[in-house]
């Protein structure tokens, strides 16, 4: 599935910064109940946005540089990026419906 990807500390810049398309990052953590309950739903998102958004999931316990450059303070944080540049955050699981919502309300807006 290329809209779905991972990446880490090293492959961050390659698989994110520089996709083609915006970018949906969901930074988790395994031990993180809320971070597993989000999952089905970012992943429904990018299927149903997929050609229009990538969702990049990034562990912060395996990449502690990433988590401390975009100060990831608490797990699932959620990032859009536009052309590598962040463009929205958000902390905390919501379903789909949401999710879709707060992305699409984010490819409209102005860069």
């Amino acid at each position: 599935m290329p809209w779905i990807a991972e990446a880490d500390d090293d492959t961050f810049a390659e698989v994110a910064q520089r996709a083609d398309l915006p970018v949906l990052v969901d930074f988790w953590a395994e031990w993180c109940g809320p971070c597993r309950m989000v999952t089905p739903a970012l992943e429904q998102v990018a299927q149903e946005l997929a050609g229009r958004v990538k969702l990049v999931k990034v562990d912060v316990d395996r990449s502690p540089a990433l988590s401390q450059r975009f100060t990831i303070t608490g797990v699932p944080a959620l990032m859009m990026l536009n052309e590598g540049r962040v463009v929205a955050q958000r902390v905390g699981a919501a379903p789909a419906p949401q999710l879709r919502e707060w992305v699409e309300d984010t490819l409209r807006a102005p860069s």
